[in-house]
């Protein structure tokens, strides 16, 4: 059964690595129900707030099967939530979910909109946790399982242990790995994401500005 297997938030905290100076990539489990809002969970604030935050990027879900494959890679062990994830997955394959799926967990209703895109702060954070950061965008690009951001559709209160119900798969194909491929290796792909009602606005603004140059 797919089944959120950690809850995880953080704060800012001073970090001489991060573009701001600070950073809010450490997050930490959380026991018992947690609020979620259209921006987020209680209790995990966006540092960054330029490039990262709001509704499109709401709850960031990382599966843990895709933890332990960079783990491996790594030669380490990698701990839930330390991809700065919100929500670590279990029994799920989330990036083959769709763009526009919808999940209900606990009371939550969110729908899958948007991907990760790798960043020199996530780099450096691989660093200080001291593991092989080495070329790590480019690595983690070429993968092409960066977890999705999902929009919180209907406010409500989630926990560990609760199960992920898919009560909504829209009929376009497009998966999380498709979009994020679309956005960051092969461009030609933006073409077939026109018309995805479900997209957050800054894919949809470059995938918008793609097409128009093949007018």
């Amino acid at each position: 059964m797919p089944c959120v297997r950690s809850v995880n938030v953080g704060r800012p905290k001073d970090a001489s690595w991060a573009g701001l100076g600070y950073t809010s990539m450490d997050k930490r489990a959380v026991s018992g129900p947690v609020k979620v809002h259209r921006n987020g969970l209680v209790g995990d604030v966006v540092s960054d707030t330029k490039w990262h935050g709001g509704p499109d990027q709401a709850v960031y879900v990382f599966a843990r099967e895709d933890l332990d494959l960079w783990a491996a890679r790594l030669g380490a062990t990698l701990h839930d939530g330390q991809f700065a994830e919100n929500l670590t997955t279990e029994g799920i394959d989330v990036n083959e979910s769709l763009v526009g799926e919808r999940w209900r967990i606990g009371s939550v209703l969110l729908e899958i909109c948007h991907v990760r895109t790798p960043c020199n702060d996530f780099k450096n954070w691989i660093g200080v946790l001291g593991h092989d950061n080495a070329r790590w965008v480019k690595r983690f690009t070429a993968e092409a399982r960066p977890g999705p951001y999902l929009r919180v559709l209907e406010e409500g209160v989630l926990q560990a242990g609760d199960e992920i119900e898919v009560v909504h798969r829209p009929d376009h194909g497009v998966t999380v790995t498709t979009l994020f491929k679309a956005l960051n290796l092969d461009h030609s792909l933006r073409a077939t994401l026109v018309g995805i009602e479900a997209l957050g606005a800054e894919a949809r603004a470059k995938i918008e500005e793609y097409v128009a140059t093949l007018a």
